[in-house]
């Protein structure tokens, strides 16, 4: 993971690089007023009541961004000169391959670069030859995903039973409690069998404690309708198949794959403020956000008779209250800035569920690469074995990751834009935001979204940026046997930067 670090620059040149990140953002994905359309989405969706949330919840809407509508329509390209020819350095190869043959960048990197407008390929070295793509792989990842399952789809995580106990007798526990004297209260409540009821995991990693209390409180109030006071709860992960443990084994930079979790399974406090980046995790996450969950509901006035228990939901079983996470095109965002790998893992599962194909690795692995055979793009010698890129057997080609980028900034196909949005800025934000600082690299800060890859002697960077006169070229360089992560990545940084020159 990356070191943060503090940068500076004068003035002027950070207002002239914002500028100019703004124009870049501006060609490569929706904004609104300065905001991501995602984020935007979402704080819309909030104000919204239905399902079994009730007014009054409080889910705060996030801030918006300040306006950027004045940049954006001065740096905004004509739409004429998108068919224009591309506006490069007479040979790419002159500028590039010198820097490729870095020994910073091991013995064989590849790249590729691509006019976006055009589809062309205008430089090229070892561009379709599988290589470990680290977390680059997420691009495939959030392509699929928005791809198969919509911008719009949202993640639940619901809580159901099977008894329909005080269901339909059209007497809520207020109106029984004036036929009855407390005395005969209590003994009914003591005589009262526990209703059973079942905490199902949709598959949701950005599930939070504050998502849970809603459906904790949305669930006691259900229950209390039907005169419900004591349950059992079960928890039920039925959904995925397949091992939890990533292949990597227990590491910090990932929770066990599990349908139902709560702040990712961190045992520290990063899940209160953010995701992303290492920390310790549980080895039983979702039986942790079951505890959780029981812990809540007692919030809510119902009683728990024990512990909660794994369980599968039984097929008749009324839904009593669900919660569901930011719009799948929020997720990638999130996932691609971050670099988070619990999202990633999520989201190739949930491709595998529209599909039709066990939620499992080799069921993501099989759906995701059959969606993006199905957007025509080069699959040929592709091996996605994960969505996070932990894995060291994942091979991609430098092709492939620019025919995606390429693909998601397609005006025909504006239900890919977040995967661009989502990219980190250079300098900025995300994975990016400590790079690009030095006298090589310093010109594409602001003006590069790329996403990051490292595993160790594995260092990637593949996004977009605007070139000389004004194009948009996606690029993406893989390098194996690195030496050093620092270097390795100070190198990629030159390489990109190149291209905004």
């Amino acid at each position: 993971m990356l070191e943060p670090k503090v940068w500076q620059l004068t003035a002027g040149s950070a207002v002239f690089g914002l500028v100019l990140a703004a124009g870049a953002v501006a060609m490569a994905g929706p904004w609104d007023t300065g905001q991501r359309k995602a984020e935007r989405d979402w704080a819309a969706a909030q104000s919204r009541t239905g399902g079994a949330h009730h007014p009054g919840g409080g889910v705060r809407e996030p801030a918006p961004a300040p306006s950027a509508a004045g940049v954006l329509a001065e740096l905004g390209a004509p739409v004429e000169s998108l068919s224009a020819p591309a506006d490069l350095p007479a040979d790419l190869r002159e500028t590039l391959g010198p820097l490729l043959g870095s020994p910073d960048l091991g013995p064989a990197p590849a790249a590729s670069v691509v006019d976006v407008a055009t589809g062309e390929q205008v430089f090229g070295q070892r561009a379709d030859r599988p290589m470990t793509p680290a977390s680059t792989i997420k691009i495939a990842t959030a392509v699929a995903a928005l791809s198969a399952l919509g911008p719009d789809h949202r993640i639940a995580t619901t809580v159901v039973t099977a008894d329909d106990k005080g269901k339909g007798d059209g007497k809520a526990d207020d109106d029984k409690a004036e036929d009855k004297s407390d005395e005969s209260d209590e003994r009914d409540e003591r005589d009262e069998s526990p209703t059973e009821i079942t905490l199902v995991g949709g598959g949701d990693a950005t599930l939070d404690r504050k998502s849970l209390r809603a459906l904790a409180h949305d669930t006691a109030r259900a229950l209390r309708d039907r005169g419900v006071h004591r349950v059992t709860v079960r928890f039920d992960v039925s959904l995925y198949s397949g091992p939890r443990e990533h292949p990597i084994g227990p590491n910090d930079n990932i929770a066990p794959v599990t349908a139902l979790m709560t702040g990712q399974g961190r045992l520290d406090d990063s899940a209160r403020d953010s995701f992303g980046g290492p920390a310790p995790r549980s080895g039983d996450p979702a039986g942790d956000a079951a505890d959780v969950f029981v812990d809540l509901l007692r919030e809510g006035g119902v009683r728990t008779t024990k512990p909660p228990a794994l369980g599968t939901a039984p097929k008749d079983a009324d839904r009593l209250a669900v919660t569901r996470s930011r719009p799948v095109s929020a997720l990638v965002e999130r996932m691609l800035t971050n670099s988070d790998n619990d999202i990633g893992e999520s989201l190739v599962r949930q491709v595998a569920i529209d599909t039709g194909r066990p939620a499992s690795f080799a069921g993501a692995q099989q759906a995701v690469q059959a969606e993006l055979k199905k957007l025509k793009l080069p699959v040929d010698g592709a091996l996605l074995r994960d969505g996070s890129g932990l894995n060291r057997h994942d091979r991609i080609t430098t092709g492939l990751l620019t025919a995606l980028l390429a693909r998601a900034a397609d005006p025909g196909r504006p239900e890919l834009r977040a995967v661009l949005t989502g990219l980190p800025v250079a300098g900025f934000s995300g994975t990016l935001q400590g790079r690009y600082t030095d006298g090589d690299a310093i010109t594409g800060s602001g003006l590069i979204r790329a996403k990051t890859g490292t595993l160790t002697g594995v260092n990637s960077l593949a996004g977009t940026v605007v070139g000389p006169g004004g194009r948009l070229l996606a690029f993406a360089f893989l390098a194996e046997e690195a030496p050093a992560p620092d270097t390795a990545q100070r190198a990629l940084d030159h390489l990109s930067a190149e291209l905004a020159s």
